[in-house]
């Protein structure tokens, strides 16, 4: 008994010495954003929390006169919009996959893997071509319209739709149920926690975007957080510390919301899709 708690604490210890860890600079940002910038600059480096009238100074100036509450509803726009087409779309073209047999199904499935070996980068002048003479540049449409399309969704739903016993669609079918009706009350009970781990995986994708934002739009005010992070150290000659940190803390806050709403979805997503 003995031997088995000293295995416990020290476990226990091992995992503590790994969270500090990986949060310890979450935590410097959060120290530096209370802090003035004589405290940020000074040596000895000030480790711990600095003042409240620091902090509040730090934020408010983040959040009023950098804009950093405009930029947060840019990309909250933009990461919904994105993260709820991409998990329709993905799971659409999932059901057609399985469920459906038409000409070149297999080909067409292999393609959609293949586009998985080609990232955004490599796209983004004919990305931005097409999107300039279709007239949708510096809107939201150009952040979100290029992203509506997932092949890891696609695969992801596949894989997942695949795995539910096919005697459910015969069912189904025998009772009179369309393919949507299928959907909504067979598939969809049954896949949350895979739709939880997809949308969780697909807001923080989005949420942190740089390079397309910063090509593509021109105006702030329609900016997304990543760039308007940028923007507050490029405004003053010597950057101030305090306040872009603050930013950044204000700036994890919604994906942190949302990890922690779809935090279990996840965890049984992924154990679902290792299952598998």
């Amino acid at each position: 008994m003995r031997r088995r708690r000293l295995k416990v604490f020290l476990i226990h210890m091992a995992l503590i010495s790994v969270v500090f860890t990986v949060a310890s600079p979450v935590l410097v940002a959060f120290f530096k954003s209370t802090q003035t910038r004589d405290q940020v600059f000074s040596y000895p480096p000030v480790l711990g929390f600095g003042s409240v009238k620091a902090m509040l100074d730090n934020y408010g100036r983040a959040w009023n006169q950098y804009r950093i509450g405009i930029y947060m509803k840019n990309s909250m726009i933009v990461s919904v919009a994105v993260t709820v087409a991409k998990t329709l779309l993905s799971m659409l073209a999932g059901l057609a996959i399985v469920y459906f047999d038409f000409p070149l199904k297999a080909p067409i499935f292999y393609f959609i893997l293949f586009t998985l070996m080609m990232p955004t980068e490599i796209m983004i002048i004919a990305l931005f071509n097409l999107v300039s003479k279709l007239g949708l540049g510096n809107t939201y449409a150009a952040l979100i319209f290029p992203f509506m399309a997932s092949a890891t969704g696609v695969f992801l739903f596949r894989q997942h739709f695949s795995s539910i016993p096919p005697d459910l669609a015969d069912a189904a079918r025998v009772d009179g149920a369309g393919p949507l009706r299928f959907l909504w009350n067979v598939l969809l009970p049954l896949s949350w926690n895979v739709i939880g781990a997809f949308a969780l995986i697909q807001f923080i994708y989005m949420w942190n975007q740089y390079l397309w934002p910063l090509v593509i739009i021109r105006e702030s005010s329609r900016q997304v957080i990543q760039v308007g992070l940028k923007s507050t150290m490029t405004a003053m000659e010597a950057t101030d510390w305090g306040l872009v940190m603050a930013a950044v803390i204000l700036a994890m806050i919604p994906p942190l919301i949302v990890f922690a709403l779809l935090q279990e979805q996840f965890t049984k997503g992924f154990v679902l899709a290792r299952e598998k």
